[in-house]
């Protein structure tokens, strides 16, 4: 679909009725970036039943040699990754149990995802009315009772037991507190935990070629957001805000992806979707986390950040670009450059075999080299995953071996509060064997990111 029409329709509504839309003339889409290397990108909206299947069977494998003999799982993006089940994550305690030596899924759920879990995999689910639970009280089937309020891992232990476990290995996503450990010492004296949270984190951190094409098929929509978001500024100018811009950009994205999403309204289709993009301009740049909200009028001279995150079916990532508007001095042009070349820094370096700490400190060194030191917030990088930040991180202190499949952002961004300005990109980087990948498709050059208004 071409910018044009659709974007200028996107745009009166922005504009509200007494403001005329700017003229989107879809320019900036031909200047997005055609890169042979970047993976195929995905024709499916989620991962297959299938996939997450055949991811479980690896995790079986990988446990078993542990003499794991059942596995829970109570992290919710583990869940949503081994299982598939997108669910709201709140204080209700939601476990998924899988038996390694039998083909079945068994849930321990609040009653309110009832409906979720049992038109997706289940071989059997559990419920308790809410949290806080009263032993007997379940309103939905007529018993409305108070009273002894029900210890919801106690309860997960017993069903565990029923299920034949009392005296086995049993593997859980997370390192038990000493008071659940109490705990499962007194209901199952005989079994023995197992944390088993790092297996399941560094199978999630090394990405499948299903997950690698849904992440490319996310920043290729993101990249036209951005086409469109520079457009827009373009078109409006100084008579626009930085929150406007935000806004018009996330409405366009929105209809440009769930125009292609299979769905009918029901649960497990357009799962795992985000269109969130933000704008800021002037000073608020200056700071890498800042807390004011951002609306204010784009200015000549300012920088100007769009930003934020695109994911489908959970898989995506960031990608922010970071403007100036002229008029700029050399000290602002010398600090953009030192962050793009950094950015192709990062991006040459991120090859499999080298540690996320020998990458950070290539970064490093350019910036100081470059005379810049003063103006250097952050580590460059952090891992990419469905929950956002995720390990390993591009940082001087850790030592963790980057993998293929493996993904980053790429921020290598240097601020300036006293001159009241900043630059922080990021996008969505694959390691391979040769060299990290940057997926999406906008440019990092002065004509994209140097505009004239």
């Amino acid at each position: 679909m071409a910018l044009g029409m659709a974007a200028a329709g996107l745009a009166s509504k922005a504009f509200g009725l007494n403001q005329p839309a700017p003229q989107i003339n879809g320019e900036s889409e031909k200047l997005l970036v055609k890169n042979p290397e970047l993976p195929q990108p995905a024709t499916f909206d989620r991962l297959p039943l299938s996939w997450y299947k055949a991811t479980v069977k690896r995790l079986k494998e990988r446990v078993g040699e542990k003499g794991v003999k059942a596995i829970v799982l109570q992290n919710p993006w583990n869940i949503i990754y081994f299982t598939g089940l997108f669910h709201s994550s709140t204080e209700r305690p939601f476990y998924a149990v899988f038996p390694v030596d039998e083909d079945a899924l068994y849930w321990y759920h609040p009653g309110l995802d009832r409906d979720l879990v049992t038109t997706w995999w289940s071989t059997e689910n559990e419920y308790y009315f809410d949290f806080f639970h009263a032993e007997g009280g379940h309103p939905e089937q007529g018993k409305v009772a108070t009273g002894k309020t029900v210890d919801l891992f106690v309860w997960l232990l017993e069903g565990l037991k029923k299920r034949g476990f009392a005296d086995k290995v049993i593997g859980i996503d997370t390192e038990l507190p000493p008071s659940k450990l109490q705990k499962a010492k007194n209901t199952l004296p005989q079994a023995r935990f197992e944390d088993i949270s790092d297996i399941c984190l560094k199978m999630r951190m090394v990405k499948t070629p299903e997950e690698i094409a849904l992440t490319q098929r996310a920043m290729n929509y993101f990249s036209r957001i951005h086409a469109f978001a520079r457009d827009y500024i373009l078109a409006k100018g100084t008579d626009a805000t930085d929150f406007e811009v935000g806004e018009a950009a996330r409405e366009y994205g929105t209809n440009l992806i769930m125009q292609d999403i299979k769905r009918d309204g029901r649960p497990h289709t357009a799962v795992g979707i985000a269109v969130n993009v933000s704008c800021r301009t002037g000073v608020a740049t200056a700071y890498p986390h800042p807390n004011q909200f951002f609306h204010k009028k784009i200015e000549r001279g300012d920088a100007l950040q769009v930003s934020g995150v695109v994911r489908i079916g959970g898989y995506g990532g960031e990608l922010y670009r970071y403007y100036q508007i002229a008029p700029w001095d050399a000290h602002r042009e010398k600090l953009w450059e030192v962050v793009t070349e950094c950015v192709h820094i990062q991006e040459r370096e991120s090859k499999a075999g080298r540690t996320c700490a020998e990458v950070a400190a290539k970064i490093h060194q350019y910036q100081v080299k470059m005379g810049v030191a003063k103006y250097i917030y952050h580590r460059p990088a952090h891992g990419e995953g469905m929950e956002g930040h995720q390990a390993p991180w591009l940082a001087l202190g850790d030592p963790a071996v980057l993998e293929e499949g493996m993904m980053f952002s790429v921020e290598p961004g240097l601020y300036d509060p006293e001159k009241g300005f900043g630059y922080n990109p990021s996008d969505n980087l694959l390691v391979t064997k040769k060299k990290g990948l940057l997926m999406s498709l906008v440019p990092y050059t002065k004509e994209w990111m140097f505009l004239k208004l």
